[in-house]
Parts: C-alpha cells; sequence; structure tokens
C-alpha cells in the first residue's frame, strides 16, 4: 500500500529498533546489510557505500520485495539499460553535477537523491523542475534536522527530506532531534475550528470501518504504540478498544492527496469497530471479507459433523474440491456461470487458506510482492496440466484428479555410473543445496534482538505476526487441564507403545556410573554424568501435527533428569496446542509448553524472558528461520546457550541389491520425498540389471501418484538420483562418503553390513525396516544429523542431554610420584606458578 510520504527516514546503524515505528508511515531507507524480507515493510535500498553490488545482486532485492535501489551514475546507467521498469530506480547525486546528465538517465528513473551541504530552497527548487517526472529527496549533509518550517517549504517545491534515524525521537522536538511525529504532520492542514483532522479508519484490506477525528498528540501516540489512538471530539484522547477490548493494530498512517485528512489502515481485534459490534460504522460488510469472517469463526467453533467442519479435518476432501472447482471454472463460458464457479472456487480456496492460518490480507501482500519482481518466468503450465483431461462423467473427483496427474509426464530420477564419472562429478554428488546461512540469520537476528530486548511484549507480538494468533501468555504450565489432551483411544495407545519403546532404548543409553581410573599409584581420575539444567525442545506445528517430535526430544531429556523442559510449539489457529502434543508433554514432564514457533520461540528459549525460561541447550528440527536463530544464539555469549546440531533438508539413501522388493525400495524412497521440495533422495544400484531399475522407477511413478503430497514428489524426485555402483563394497564406501541422515539397507546379507557403516545418522536393516518406524516408534531417535554432518554428529540421543565432569584426587605418595614431572612440564613451558604450586607441597611432605 503506497502512501504520501512526507520524510524518508534513513536507517542509520542504531536506527533498527526504529524499523517497527517507521514502518507505520511510509517506506524506510536502509543499507543492504539491514535488509529484512518482512510482510508489510517497504524499503528502499541505498547503494551509496556499496561498491562491490552487482547487477545479479541488485535484481535479487528488486525481486525480494525492496521498493526501490538508489544507485550512483554507474550503476544506474547499467540498470537502465539492463531494462529494469523507471519506478524502481532512483539516482544518488550531488546537487552540483545536475545538469551533466543525459535524457536517457533522467527519463530512467523515478526518483532523485540530492546530496546537499546546505537546504538552498531556490536551488532544490529548480532541480525540482529538472527533474519534472521523479521525485526529488534530500540529503543534507547536517548535523540537526530540519525543522518543520523548512520541511514544509522543500514539500512546497516538490521535494522531501532524508532523514537519518539519529535525528529522529519519540521524545519532544529538541535542536538536534526531531519528533517523528512532528514530520509526520508537517505538512497537515486542518480547517476546523478545533483544528482536528478528519480520519478514515479502514481495514487490512482497505474496507471502511468508520469515521473518527485525530489531533497530533493522538498520532504521535499510534505512530509510537502501534495501536489505534484517536480524538473525542468531547472526551479528549481515545485509546481505541480500552474498555471494549476491540483494540487495533496500526499497519499504515497516511495523509491524502491534499494534506488535510488521514487514513489509518488497521487490524481490528474483537467484536469490530463500531459501537453496535459490528465491524464496520457503515453497515456489515460483504463479499470476500465476510466470508473470511464466517470461515474464521468456522474454523473456531463450527460443530463436528458440519461440511466446514469436514473440509478443515478432511485435507484431502478439500483438495478435491478445489481441484473440481478449478475444473468447472475452467470449462464455464457465460458470464453468470463464471461468476458462480469462481465464488464457489474462492471459497474453497479461501477455506484452504484460513486453515493454514492466511488471510486475505496476506494473500495481497503476496500479490503486491509478486508484482513488485523485476524478472519473470516464462509462465508455461506445469507438464501435467498442460494435456486437456478426458471429459466424463462416470469417474469421481478423486478419480478425476489422480487420472489428471498420471497424465503428466513420469516422475522420474537421474540417473549416474560411478565407473563412468570423474573425481570431481563424484564430490558435485556429494554436495548438498546451498545453505546461505550468513544471508538467513541477518534476516532473523532483528526477531531475535527484539525477544531479547522487550521479552514478552515482542514475543506475543511477533506471534500475532507470524503464527496468527492473538494470545494473552504464549506459555502453558503444569498441571496441564485434562480437556487439552483429549484424544482418540487408537492414538494414545499408539503414543503410549512408541514412548514404552523410545524410553527402553534411551534409558538402556544413560551414563549412570562414573568411570574411575588409577591412571598411578596414588592418582585416581574420575569421570562422571550430570543432566542438563534446563532445555528447550522445538517442536515444528501450527497446521500440522507433531508428537512424535515432541517424543523424541523429550523422552531423553526425561530419561536424563533434566529439571526444567521447555516445549515449544506453534499455536493453531484457535490458540491452542494440538492435543497429541499435550498428551505428550505430560507424559515427559515438560515444565513450560511456549506457545510459540519460528525464531521468537528460539531466541525466548535462549535468552528468556519474564514468563519463558531461560535454557542451556536448545534441540529440535525447524525450517530456515528456525535453523538460523539456533546457529546465532549459540554464537552469542549472552545467550549462553548450545544447540543440539546444525540442520538442513531431509535425507535417505537406500542401498538395494538384486534382492530387494521394487515396491520396498520405491516406498523408501518416496517416504523422504514428500517431506519437502529440498529433500535429498538417493538410491544406491548395486549391479542392478536395466529391468530391475525400470521396475523401480515404475513403482515410484505408481507409488507417488497416488499420495496427497504428489505435487512435492514431483518437485523433489526429479532432482534425486540413482547411482550404479557394481559391487556391495563399492556401494558402502560412496555411502560412508556421503554420510547420509537415514541409510536404508535392502541386501541380501544386510544384517553382516553394519560393521562396514561408518557415517550415517540412522541405519534400517533389511526389507522389513521402513524408515518410517524409526521416525516414530522403533525406539531410536529420529531427530538425526544432515548435509553430511553425520560424518562428526551423532543423532540425538540420551547423552545429549547429559554433561561430563571429570575430577582427580591425588594422595601424598601420589604427588611424590607425579609432581616432579608435572614441575619438569611446568618449567619447559615456563609458568613458574604452576611448577611452585606442586614443589610447595612436596617440600611440605
Amino acid at each position: 500500500m503506497h502512501s504520501m510520504a512526507v520524510f524518508l527516514p534513513l536507517l542509520d546503524e542504531q536506527g533498527l529498533d526504529w524499523i517497527p515505528v517507521l514502518s507505520r508511515i511510509g517506506p524506510i531507507v536502509i543499507p543492504p546489510s539491514q535488509f529484512t524480507d518482512l510482510p508489510g515493510h517497504r524499503y528502499y535500498i541505498t547503494l551509496e557505500n556499496t561498491p562491490d553490488a552487482t547487477l545479479d545482486h541488485i535484481l535479487s532485492w528488486l525481486n525480494e520485495g525492496v521498493e526501490k535501489v538508489i544507485l550512483p551514475l554507474t550503476l544506474a546507467k547499467e540498470l537502465i539499460s539492463a531494462g529494469v521498469p523507471s519506478e524502481r530506480l532512483c539516482l544518488l547525486l550531488d546537487v552540483r553535477n545536475v545538469s551533466a546528465l543525459t535524457d536517457t538517465v533522467r527519463n530512467g528513473v523515478s526518483g532523485v537523491f540530492l546530496k546537499t551541504r546546505t537546504i538552498d530552497i531556490d536551488l532544490i527548487s529548480s532541480v525540482s523542475t529538472f527533474f519534472a517526472t521523479s521525485s526529488i529527496h534530500v540529503l543534507p549533509g547536517t548535523t540537526s534536522p530540519p525543522s518543520v518550517s523548512t520541511i514544509r517549504a522543500l514539500l512546497a517545491t516538490g521535494a522531501k527530506p532524508v532523514i537519518p534515524t539519529s535525528q529522529l525521537t519519540l521524545s519532544p522536538t529538541s535542536q538536534s532531534q526531531i519528533n517523528v511525529a512532528d514530520v509526520f504532520l508537517a505538512p497537515i492542514i486542518s480547517d476546523r475550528p478545533d483544528a482536528l483532522f478528519p480520519t478514515i479508519v479502514s481495514s487490512e484490506t482497505g474496507h471502511s470501518l468508520g469515521l473518527v477525528y485525530s489531533s497530533v498528540e493522538s498520532v504521535r501516540e499510534s505512530i509510537i504504540t502501534g495501536k489505534g489512538v484517536y480524538q473525542s471530539r468531547k472526551h479528549g484522547l481515545w485509546r481505541k478498544g480500552e474498555t471494549s477490548g476491540a483494540t487495533q493494530e496500526v499497519l499504515h498512517i497516511r495523509l491524502d492527496c491534499d494534506s488535510d485528512s488521514l487514513e489509518f489502515r488497521v487490524k481490528q481485534r474483537g467484536a469490530g469497530f463500531c459501537h453496535l459490534n459490528r465491524q464496520s460504522c457503515f453497515g456489515e460488510v460483504n463479499g470476500l471479507p465476510a466470508l473470511e469472517s464466517t470461515l474464521r469463526s468456522r474454523l473456531e467453533q463450527s460443530p463436528k459433523g458440519s461440511y466446514t467442519r469436514r473440509l478443515f479435518d478432511d485435507p484431502a476432501l478439500l483438495q478435491s474440491k478445489i481441484m473440481e472447482e478449478a475444473d468447472e471454472l475452467c470449462r464455464a463460458e457465460a458470464q453468470k456461470d463464471v461468476a458462480f464457479e469462481a465464488a464457489d472456487l474462492l471459497y474453497f480456496v479461501l477455506a484452504k487458506c484460513i486453515q493454514a492460518g492466511v488471510g486475505i490480507a496476506e494473500i495481497e501482500q503476496s500479490i503486491d510482492a509478486k508484482a513488485k519482481r523485476v524478472t519473470r518466468r516464462p509462465g508455461n503450465a506445469k507438464p501435467q496440466w498442460t494435456k486437456e483431461p478426458k471429459t466424463t462423467t462416470s469417474l469421481s473427483t478423486k478419480q478425476l484428479s489422480l487420472q489428471n496427474q498420471i497424465s503428466g509426464p513420469k516422475i522420474r530420477m537421474r540417473t549416474v555410473d560411478l565407473a563412468e564419472i570423474t573425481p570431481e562429478d563424484r564430490l558435485q554428488l556429494m554436495r548438498r543445496p546451498v545453505l546461505k546461512s550468513d544471508e538467513m540469520i541477518s534476516k532473523v537476528k532483528p526477531i531475535v534482538d527484539d525477544v531479547r530486548i522487550r521479552g514478552d511484549a515482542a514475543l506475543l507480538e511477533l506471534t500475532a505476526k507470524f503464527d496468527k494468533v492473538q494470545l494473552k501468555s504464549t506459555v502453558i504450565l503444569p498441571p496441564f487441564a485434562s480437556e487439552t489432551m483429549e484424544i482418540g483411544d487408537e492414538v494414545r495407545a499408539a503414543i503410549d507403545q512408541a514412548y514404552s519403546n523410545i524410553y527402553k532404548f534411551h534409558a538402556a543409553q544413560l551414563d549412570k556410573e562414573p568411570l574411575v581410573v588409577e591412571t598411578m599409584p596414588g592418582v585416581v581420575c574420575t569421570r562422571f554424568a550430570r543432566p542438563i539444567g534446563r532445555v528447550g525442545l522445538y517442536v515444528p506445528g501450527g497446521t500440522a501435527i507433531l508428537p512424535s517430535t515432541a517424543l523424541m526430544l523429550g523422552i531423553p531429556a526425561q530419561v536424563a533428569g533434566c529439571k526444567e523442559i521447555v516445549l515449544a510449539t506453534p499455536p493453531r489457529a484457535d490458540g491452542s496446542i494440538s492435543p497429541e502434543v499435550m498428551y505428550v508433554a505430560h507424559r515427559v514432564g515438560a515444565s513450560t509448553i511456549l506457545k510459540a514457533g519460528g525464531a521468537q520461540a528460539v531466541a525466548a528459549m535462549a535468552y528468556g524472558t519474564t514468563t519463558v525460561p531461560k535454557v542451556d541447550k536448545i534441540f529440535g528440527p525447524g525450517n530456515q528461520w528456525v535453523t538460523a536463530a539456533k546457529m546465532l544464539v549459540q554464537n552469542d555469549t549472552d545467550a549462553l546457550v548450545s544447540i543440539d546440531m546444525p540442520a538442513g533438508p531431509s535425507e535417505v539413501l537406500v542401498m538395494a541389491d538384486y534382492s530387494a522388493n521394487p515396491a520396498f525400495v520405491a516406498a523408501d524412497l518416496l517416504s523422504q520425498a514428500e517431506h519437502g521440495a529440498d529433500s535429498q533422495v538417493v538410491l544406491v544400484a548395486i549391479n542392478l540389471s536395466a529391468e530391475k531399475l525400470v521396475e523401480i522407477e515404475r513403482e515410484v511413478d505408481v507409488q507417488a501418484n497416488a499420495l496427497t503430497r504428489v505435487a512435492i514428489v514431483r518437485e523433489s524426485i526429479p532432482k534425486s538420483i540413482i547411482v550404479k555402483t557394481y559391487s556391495t563394497e563399492e556401494a558402502i564406501t560412496f555411502s560412508n562418503e556421503y554420510a547420509p541422515e537415514h541409510l536404508i539397507l535392502h541386501l541380501e546379507d544386510a544384517s553382516e553390513r553394519v560393521a562396514e557403516i561408518e557415517n550415517a545418522g540412522s541405519v534400517f536393516v533389511g526389507a522389513f525396516t521402513p524408515e518410517s518406524c524409526g521416525d516414530y516408534a522403533s525406539g531410536t531417535n529420529h531427530t538425526l544429523p544432515t548435509n553430511g554432518y553425520a560424518r562428526q554428529f551423532s543423532g540425538v540421543n540420551t547423552l545429549s542431554f547429559q554433561k561430563h565432569i571429570t575430577s582427580q584426587q591425588i594422595s601424598s605418595e601420589g604427588l611424590k610420584r607425579l609432581g616432579p614431572v608435572v614441575a619438569t612440564l611446568a618449567d619447559c613451558e615456563g609458568l613458574d606458578a604452576h611448577a611452585n604450586a606442586v614443589r610447595i607441597r612436596l617440600s611440605a611432605n
């Protein structure tokens, strides 16, 4: 959403805390190092001090949502020649060099940033005339901000000031700093006797909620707090929802084109904006916003058995209805029929979105983000949709869906022969997708810092923002209410059996007895284990239900005797945690449940808040945001926290010889391929015939097309590889080099070959040991090293939750034997005090 920006704030080194405030009133100018791609934030990137920025870097920033780039002349010429739209380019220019520009450059940019020592209104006015089609922004090289009157004079010429955040303040304006509300309201004019400004309040999607009035004081408070604050004509400041609970989160504030009224774009909480408990003072909303509201209420309250509840509870049904309605819309021709079928499709599409915590506002943000891309894909349909499906009324929706999927190209892996590739190609086979750790860490750092500094307040805001849930508290403490753990008898029995198996295996790993060794007479060395006191367990969730991860992390923590177990998992759409995870948390003795996900949950556990205990070590899988946050906090000495291991996409390496069942092999490959498009799937074929390989690939294609997650498999399997080898020894050598997360042995002599495995997260031995059993209930742990880290990391186990302390006790006689050795070595290193600590005792003996 674009606003009539009065000024542009320039984020300096100390300005990160300003981002939430400034994003409410317009775009922010930042250096590339401070770019964080967060929805709702508008950025201009300045390349003044970035000499190594390339065309690819700049196109990448623009594609990721940067609104404009501010470029020196040389780079500007390069991007204009490359065909980048002028509305995305601004020219950084010294005021003295304006006349030297060509028409190509002048017409190829939409904005000019003028560097000037002082603000010369006449000069700037002439520059503004010269760049008649571009916006003019002035960067004065002064240590104090422009006054309100100077800002008004600049605006009168068509120019706007750029003000560093170090010159802005939330306190009253002084000689060295100007209040941000004073700058924002500099051009506004009121023709009312009470000097108030008419203010339109609208929803996230731009639908009018009501008309109110604002004052300088109310606008200032709204900018600072992010809450809806207005000016009542009778009662003074009106903090919306202060008594009713129908509060507002301010997303954007903007002036109209005549600078005599305001618009507040807000996220409305509670019953609605109107005092009649309606969303809008102008009557009930309709259309898509009304449908969104209805679906949200149905998700939270609809009874079991209702149609909408069936849609939310049955992903396969919802998927089938979307595909059915899309097909009917494609076939509709008459205007009335197109509108009718489009309405049906939108209903089911929006149901899918609401189920995933996505609303119309997020869809519009995604549309806006796509519109900002400067490089485009061809836009051709994927192969499975390029053929016209057969028209028949005898097939069910599910059958038609399956038929359409099969009509696409076969799902196939690519094949390499180890005997025919170069050493460089072999090394390339070992590589996993490049993890842009530095880039992700820079994106999560503002989130982590926000939680570290503001604690629970930041955690609640970020949970509302990212998990789409408004909570009063993010923690649940035991004893957990029985109604939060209500699950079916069959699921409970399955969890209990898995708990028993996993507990038994991890209890056997416990390091119970001290290790005592007398290294020489009178010298006794001991090593003993102690549990890590406080551990944090991250269980991915939200719309997913992952009790298995809670079991895999909670049981070894329980067995090890950790005193505090903090289990973090994203809340569901209604703010609750899935009863299956709650039940596991109860069984493993969790001391706190944190209802939060992503980087904010990791930060809360790493630093602690008023309500969330600080932990000593963080465990658990997660997406790239979680992984980056874990890597960030473990390197922060203020956090004093460690993590279990680096993480990456799921992996499986399946080793198969002539005895392998093709259907079993295909099923094992697909069980990892469905995790995500970046899953790593490898089949090492040991001297298999062409017919056997064809049979395996046919099974992969047939089984994949029967899966609900076939779309993901269509992306991951073509990136996967079949590696042809000619002996079991050659296959095992390759596997040890690859160091997979999961290794499955479909070998005639599988049990005997386990002794040769040197690098793997977990090994699955024989035809009847699917990887799924290790994921859920055999007893081993499923939190395993990926990305080849199985060379140096173990999977999570009981010892992961223990630390080992050593001690030594030396008798007088023992020191007589050992002391001279120590003193000699200390003298060798020139450490006299060390030698003295021994000799003073020997002389007293």
